[in-house]
């Protein structure tokens, strides 16, 4: 049986450490990964370590210092995907964590939790934070707007670490089997906690980004992350002129094939070189309370 707030030995969550790649002009400059996600023993893919081992590997050939990773629960195999069991909740939090110390210049964590077990929750954030997490991860297992999620914010808010919410760029319509969240729930929560640093997740995710954007204007604890498959026209420059490039991180969510499209599109628009940078890395390392 295992005592709380005390990590199993083995969680199953080796990750090889990635191979060497060719240096490119940017290798000496820092890049965070402010959305990544790492699988695990316990979810649906057998070939998880190929998977983990493939991210840090191509995290090298773009330039990536460092990635910021959640693990999901189990991801629908032993619980439903947004509605993860506090055991899944937990056994996902713990891989994590196992990974971070395997690489911990290269990987920090986000602490995963499921807001309508609040008691649990609150503990895992406890822990997570105790052993190094840096953040907080909702995905869709309540909507952001719902007060259930007040006390996970206020702990964060109190803790200095930021949380990333999941998000739908507008939401029209209910999903089954998910709490769907978008700007609008999000500045919500955010209103009501203004101590606390919330990152909108993946505006290139689908949907329309341009709502979103809008909605943000003037909320200032409120941050976009520009991960996401969606590389649309127009979606980084209406980025910068809702949200500025000071409340912008970069980062790849699943497709990381598309967070280096961005990359290269951010290289080429002309952007100051500070404004950059702070995308780059710079407003994470703040946010985070990162040394890079």
């Amino acid at each position: 049986m295992k005592a709380p707030g005390v990590d199993r030995p083995n969680t199953g969550a080796t990750v090889a450490p990635p191979a060497r790649s060719r240096p490119d002009a940017s290798a000496a400059r820092p890049l965070v990964d402010a959305h990544a996600h790492f699988a695990y023993a316990g979810g649906p893919r057998s070939d998880w370590e190929a998977l983990n081992r493939s991210r840090l590997e191509a995290g090298a050939r773009i330039g990536i210092s460092l990635h910021i990773a959640s693990i999901l629960g189990s991801w629908g195999r032993t619980s439903p995907i947004y509605f993860p069991s506090p055991d899944d909740v937990t056994a996902g939090n713990e891989a994590m964590r196992a990974i971070v110390r395997e690489h911990p210049s290269l990987v920090k964590g986000y602490v995963t939790v499921n807001p309508n077990y609040t008691a649990h929750a609150v503990a895992e954030i406890e822990r997570g934070l105790e052993h190094g997490m840096v953040g907080v991860k909702l995905a869709a297992s309540r909507r952001a707007s719902d007060a259930l999620l007040d006390p996970i914010a206020a702990l964060a808010g109190e803790r200095g670490v930021p949380v990333l919410q999941h998000a739908w760029q507008r939401r029209t319509r209910e999903v089954p089997n998910q709490e769907i969240s978008d700007a609008l729930d999000l500045l919500a929560l955010a209103g009501r906690h203004a101590g606390c640093t919330f990152i909108l997740a993946h505006i290139g995710g689908g949907g329309d980004w341009a709502h979103s954007l809008r909605a943000l204007r003037g909320a200032r604890n409120v941050y976009v992350d520009l991960s996401g498959s969606g590389v649309d026209r127009g979606m980084l420059e209406l980025c910068l002129e809702c949200v500025g490039a000071e409340r912008l991180l970069w980062g790849c969510d699943l497709t990381m094939d598309t967070g280096w499209a961005k990359l290269r599109a951010l290289d080429a628009m002309g952007l100051a070189p500070e404004a950059l940078e702070g995308i780059r890395w710079k407003t994470a390392a703040r946010l985070f309370r990162l040394s890079l």
